[in-house]
């Protein structure tokens, strides 16, 4: 028997389109392995909602191995560390991976040097190939969408192979139940298992059906109180569905919004790419000396819009549905930010740093970019002048049954008055006053901008 290959499992948790198991099980015999590295990342650890749905992700992916013939080995540690033990351990000819973009994933890469095949199939195309006329990373993604063109359609994905050839003897492999991923008392965790389930099978049958949603998506996307998205987000993150897999499934014509939200997810990897402290650090220097508040109150309103206390009920909606389910509509996610840091003048970072431990599907290319655009502090940004109104917002897009949904103590205020009780003066006892006047923050931040 020939000597087994190494399959390193990262975000790319799929038997489908998953073209390092291919070129794998081509070789012979396969170790699946999946390593929970907490250590090469930093203080990018993965947060404790991306930590539930790696659990139970990690279990599908188990299951699908063994109806295969095979197995997944866990391990923790440092991955080059681990990788080189496992290499010993089984006298494994050489690891096969999918390339990935994050900054401690490129520095892995690198120090694992010829041992590692790497293989393209987490984007729609390889992420290199999308360049300026000069050959550098695109910064601006209407032109990096107009330069993709001349890589889509993406290649076909490949189906899952028949069998997967098992070694003559098995590693050793970790009790996921030592890995304490799930939340323990208190658990925090009970509205996840409500909205998701883990793992392939459910992306696959999500994908089957987005033809469904495509008809009315330029519309239907920018309301919160309509299931009017996809919710591949998570799905896409850690890799259970391939990104063009999800393209080839979606009508081109009336899928084209989709498909641009899509390509986001590769124009953000390119950022990160050429600018790996992106997460860190200002797109733009002048915005270095941009004085955020900090203090006693900066703290206190902090907690308030991270707990959806704030009295603007578009925004408390949007924390409150963020903290229940590890998810948040998507046209929220951008009024929340704007208020974090336009309302309150709190450094963009603090909201990233959450986001990052509440989302299920916190991306470090995706959760960076995004933050600093709304922010206007990024290479492709809003300008910092442009102040979301969260009200406004609200009621444009008919926001209110989502409001009642996550804000029950406006449960009984109608339509007129549900985007702002206090204006109506309804406000409930019980439902706090706005932490700032819309118009008060408003000048606040532009004044803070001028100074710069």
């Amino acid at each position: 028997m020939p000597d087994p290959v190494i399959l390193w499992f990262r975000q790319d948790l799929r038997l489908c389109d998953q073209p390092a198991l291919i070129a794998a099980a081509g070789e012979g015999p396969v170790i699946p392995l999946y390593i929970l590295d907490d250590e090469t990342p930093g203080s990018w650890r993965i947060g404790g909602a991306q930590r539930w749905w790696l659990h139970h992700s990690l279990a599908a992916l188990s299951a699908s191995l063994e109806a295969k013939g095979s197995r997944l080995i866990l391990r923790r540690g440092r991955a080059e560390e681990v990788l080189a033990s496992v290499i010993e351990e089984t006298g494994a000819a050489r690891v096969h991976a999918l390339r990935h973009y994050e900054p401690w994933w490129r520095a892995a890469e690198t120090a694992l040097g010829d041992r590692l095949h790497l293989h393209d199939g987490n984007h729609l195309t390889r992420i290199e190939d999308v360049r300026t006329g000069g050959g550098q990373p695109f910064r601006m993604y209407s032109s990096f969408w107009k330069a993709l063109q001349n890589f889509l359609p993406p290649e076909e994905p490949y189906p899952a192979p028949e069998t997967i050839a098992a070694p003559e003897q098995w590693p050793a492999s970790d009790d996921p139940a030592d890995w304490k991923l799930l939340p323990t008392a208190p658990d925090w965790s009970g509205g996840f298992d409500d909205d998701w389930t883990p793992g392939e099978a459910c992306a696959q049958a999500k994908v089957a059906d987005i033809a469904d949603l495509l008809g009315e998506y330029d519309e239907a996307r920018n309301l919160p109180a309509t299931e009017g998205t996809t919710r591949l987000s998570p799905h896409l993150h850690f890799g259970e569905i391939s990104a063009r897999a999800v393209w080839h499934a979606a009508d081109v014509d009336a899928g084209h919004t989709f498909l641009k939200e899509l390509a986001w997810r590769d124009f953000t990897s390119g950022v990160v790419m050429a600018l790996p402290d992106y997460a860190d650090a200002n797109g733009r220097a002048k915005y270095d000396r941009l004085r955020w508040r900090q203090g006693v109150e900066a703290k206190t309103d902090l907690c308030a819009w991270q707990t959806g206390h704030t009295g603007y009920p578009i925004v408390d909606a949007g924390m409150r549905q963020l903290w229940n389910t590890g998810w948040m509509h998507n046209r929220v996610r951008m009024i929340t930010a704007s208020f974090l840091v336009k309302h309150l003048l709190i450094d963009w970072r603090a909201g990233e740093r959450w986001f990052w431990d509440c989302l299920v599907d916190a991306d470090y290319g995706n959760n960076a970019v995004n933050w600093q655009w709304v922010a206007g502090t990024g290479v492709d940004a809003n300008m910092f002048g442009r102040i979301m109104a969260p009200l406004g917002q609200s009621e444009k897009f008919d926001a209110g049954d989502y409001i009642r949904r996550w804000v029950p103590e406006l449960a009984d205020v109608g339509d007129a008055a549900i985007h702002d009780p206090d204006a109506a003066g309804c406000r409930p006892a019980n439902y706090p006053a706005k932490v700032v006047g819309h118009r008060e923050a408003r000048e606040r931040a532009l004044a803070a901008a001028r100074a710069i």
